[in-house]
């Protein structure tokens, strides 16, 4: 893996076999943050394609799979779409003994907890993830979603978090809600239309974007979607690391 602009050192540009210790320093959350900080983490075909047939995979490969790893190995909670749940078959966060000191000495548990946007609570919760989680899962969901999904929900073990006046998850209010809870170190994977609405509410504070150097053509989703700002926001580039032609890079709001 090969560093184009260093995060630290001007003048590391060779190949080096960064270690997930390396890997975590280099996208450690940023020190003396006032307040939560939210980062999303997508993958993206040279097209602008988010996922290929319905999932990322095919448009991955095993470094950014580690650097995923990694984002979930400093975070303090993933938040996800309730969509991207059922289509990418999520299960729970698990411990990895390559972050266990580090989160312990940054007062985390032992894995992320996994937090769910969903209006509907149409969602199995007989899932792992669900049922059998290292650390509670939450559901994010607005104060009209039907009692009797939440109630349904909180049977299987899931913490019910209202985060919107109505049917729907209000953004900002949802990062204030995990962060009410010691929940700090944000990070979204999606899916596109729940990225989307994270930006439309100015609540992202920086994205890490893997560029694959793949071509897929079709009507794919973009890595955000939903309705356009009324004026781009810029994000200014920190960091990007290559190998194999796959490009991962982080951009952090101006």
């Amino acid at each position: 893996m090969r560093r184009l602009l260093p995060v630290t050192d001007p003048t590391a540009t060779e190949d080096h076999e960064w270690s997930l210790d390396e890997l975590a320093d280099a996208y450690a959350y940023p020190d003396g943050a006032d307040g939560p900080w939210l980062r999303a983490n997508m993958v993206s075909s040279l097209d602008g394609a988010a996922q290929h047939e319905g999932r990322s995979q095919a448009i991955s490969s095993d470094t950014d799979m580690r650097i995923f790893g990694t984002l979930r190995g400093v975070a303090d909670a993933v938040v996800v779409g309730a969509e991207t749940v059922r289509l990418e078959g999520y299960r729970p966060a698990r411990a990895r003994e390559a972050f266990a000191a580090r989160r312990a000495a940054a007062g985390q548990g032992p894995a992320p907890a996994i937090a769910v946007v969903s209006a509907s609570l149409g969602l199995d919760f007989s899932l792992p993830l669900f049922a059998e989680p290292l650390v509670p899962t939450l559901v994010l969901t607005g104060s009209a979603a039907p009692p009797d999904r939440m109630r349904e929900a909180e049977k299987a073990g899931a913490e019910v978090v209202i985060a919107g006046d109505g049917s729907g998850v209000e953004p900002a209010r949802a990062v204030r809600a995990l962060a009410e809870r010691g929940l700090t170190r944000l990070l979204t994977e999606g899916g596109p239309r729940l990225l989307g609405q994270f930006v439309a509410a100015g609540v992202l504070d920086e994205l890490c974007l893997t560029l694959s150097p793949t071509l897929t053509a079709g009507d794919a989703q973009r890595i955000a979607g939903g309705p356009a700002l009324a004026v781009p926001e810029r994000f200014a580039l920190a960091s990007v690391l290559e190998e194999a032609g796959f490009l991962f890079t982080r951009y952090r709001r101006i």
